[in-house]
C-alpha cells in the first residue's frame, strides 16, 4: 500500500508541474499579446530561455538554499519513493520560474537579453529561495518568531506573497532602474499610446494561465491525501470577482477584462485552502478593483512604464492577498481558522521588503556593470535583446 500512495504522490504532484510548466506559455502569450508587434520574436525568446537559466540556477544553488536538499547523490538515493523528491523538485521549480517570468512582462521592450539572464540566475539562485525557504521551508526560524509573536504561522499556501508579491516588487526595482521607454512619456507632458499588438494572444495567455492556476493552486497539496475540492472552487470564485471587477471599473476594455480574472487568482493563493468561497469572492473582487485602479495609476499620473503591470498584478494583488488570508480565512468570517491577521501583515511585509531590496540589489549591480536596457536605436528598430542579429539574413528578417 505504501508504494502504491508513493507512486499516487509521484503522479500527481508531477500533473501538477506539468500545468504549471504549461503556464509559462500562458506568461509567454500574454506578454506577446501585449507589447507592439515588432517585439513579439523577443518577448517569446526571452520566456523560454528565462525558464531554462532559472533551471539551472534552481537545481544547483536555489533549492538546497530553500529546503536544505540537493541532488549530487547516487541514482537509487534519487528514485527513492518513486522519485518524489526529483519531481518534487520540478515542480517547486515551476513555481521559482515565475519570478523571471512576472519581471519580463514588467522589463518588456527595452531590456537587454544578457543582463536579464544575469538577473534570472541570481534571483533563482539566491534571492527567491531565501524567502521561499523561510516560509515553505521552515528555514532560519523566520516562522518560529512569528508565530511566538502572533500565535501563528505566516500562511501562504500556494504563493500569493512567496511567489507574486516577491516577483512583482522585484519587477518594480527593475522597471524603475530601466526607465521608462523612448518616447513613452513625452517632453510635452503628453503619453505615447502602445496598444496591445494582439487581443487574441493577450486574452489566450490570461485563459492558459487561468486553467494552470488549478494545478498551481491545487496540487499545492503535493500528496494525494490533502487534495481539497475548496481549494479548486475557491480559485474558481476568486477568479469570477476578479474578472466582473475588472471588467465593471476598466469599462470593458479587454486589456482590463483578461487581467481581472489573473488579479483574482494572484490574490487568493495564499487563503484558497482556508477561505470560504464568499471571501474568495471578495478577495479576487477586490483585487480586480486593485488592478485596474493602480495600473491606471502607475501609467498616467505617476509614469511608472510598467509594460505589462506586474507591479499591480502581482506585487499589489499578491500583497493584498496575503493580508486577505488573515482576514477571511478567519472562522469569524466563515474560513477554516489557524491563521492570524498578524501573522499575516509581517509576513506579507517582510516578502514586500526583501524583494525589494533583492530586486534593488540584482539589477543595480548588473546596472553598474553593464547596461540593463537597449540603445534608442536598437528599441526603435524592435531589436530587443539583439536576438533579429543573430544569424540573421535580410531573407529570415523579412520573415519575421
Amino acid at each position: 500500500m505504501e508504494t502504491i500512495k508513493q507512486g499516487t504522490d509521484t503522479l500527481f504532484i508531477l500533473l501538477g508541474a506539468i500545468m504549471v510548466l504549461a503556464m509559462h506559455s500562458g506568461f509567454a502569450f500574454l506578454e506577446l499579446g501585449t507589447v507592439r508587434k515588432k517585439n513579439q520574436v523577443n518577448a517569446l525568446v526571452k520566456i523560454l530561455v528565462d525558464f531554462a537559466v532559472s533551471t539551472i540556477a534552481y537545481f544547483f544553488v536555489g533549492y538546497a538554499l530553500a529546503y536544505g536538499i540537493h541532488f549530487f547523490a547516487g541514482a537509487e538515493t534519487l528514485a527513492a519513493k518513486n522519485g518524489f523528491e526529483l519531481v518534487k523538485f520540478f515542480f517547486l521549480l515551476t513555481f521559482a520560474a515565475a519570478i523571471p517570468a512576472i519581471v519580463s512582462g514588467g522589463i518588456a521592450e527595452r531590456a537587454r537579453f544578457g543582463p536579464q539572464l544575469a538577473a534570472t540566475a541570481l534571483l533563482l539562485a539566491l534571492v527567491y529561495p531565501l524567502f521561499e525557504g523561510v516560509v515553505w521551508g521552515g528555514r532560519f526560524g523566520v516562522q518560529g518568531w512569528i508565530k511566538g509573536s502572533t500565535g501563528a504561522d505566516f500562511h501562504d499556501f500556494a504563493g500569493s506573497v512567496v511567489v507574486h508579491a516577491v516577483g512583482g516588487w522585484i519587477g518594480l526595482a527593475a522597471v524603475l532602474l530601466l526607465g521608462a521607454r523612448s518616447n513613452r512619456y513625452r517632453k510635452d507632458g503628453a503619453i505615447s499610446a502602445h496598444p496591445p499588438s494582439s487581443i487574441p494572444f493577450l486574452a489566450l495567455g490570461s485563459w492558459v494561465l487561468a486553467v494552470g492556476w488549478f494545478g498551481f493552486n491545487v496540487m499545492s497539496a503535493q500528496t494525494i491525501d490533502k487534495i481539497s475540492g475548496l481549494v479548486a472552487v475557491n480559485s474558481l470564485m476568486a477568479m469570477v470577482g476578479g474578472t466582473l471587477v475588472a471588467t465593471l471599473l476598466g469599462r470593458n476594455d479587454p486589456g482590463f477584462v483578461y487581467n481581472g480574472p489573473l488579479a483574482g487568482l494572484v490574490a487568493v493563493c495564499a487563503g484558497s485552502d482556508v477561505m470560504h468561497p464568499l471571501g474568495a469572492l471578495v478577495t479576487g473582487g477586490v483585487a480586480g478593483a486593485i488592478f485596474v485602479t493602480m495600473f491606471t495609476l502607475t501609467q498616467n499620473r505617476w509614469k511608472i512604464d510598467d509594460v505589462l503591470g506586474v507591479w499591480p498584478l502581482h506585487g499589489l494583488c499578491g500583497a493584498w492577498g496575503g493580508v486577505a488570508c488573515g482576514i477571511f480565512g478567519s472562522t469569524t468570517l466563515g474560513g477554516l481558522g489557524g491563521v492570524n491577521l498578524g501573522a499575516q501583515l509581517i509576513g506579507t511585509g517582510l516578502g514586500v521588503a526583501w524583494a525589494l531590496a533583492g530586486g534593488f540589489a540584482v539589477y543595480g549591480a548588473i546596472k553598474l556593470l553593464t547596461p540593463l536596457r537597449l540603445t534608442p536605436e536598437q528599441e526603435f528598430d524592435g531589436a530587443d535583446l539583439s536576438i533579429h542579429k543573430i544569424g540573421a539574413t535580410p531573407e529570415r528578417e523579412a520573415s519575421w
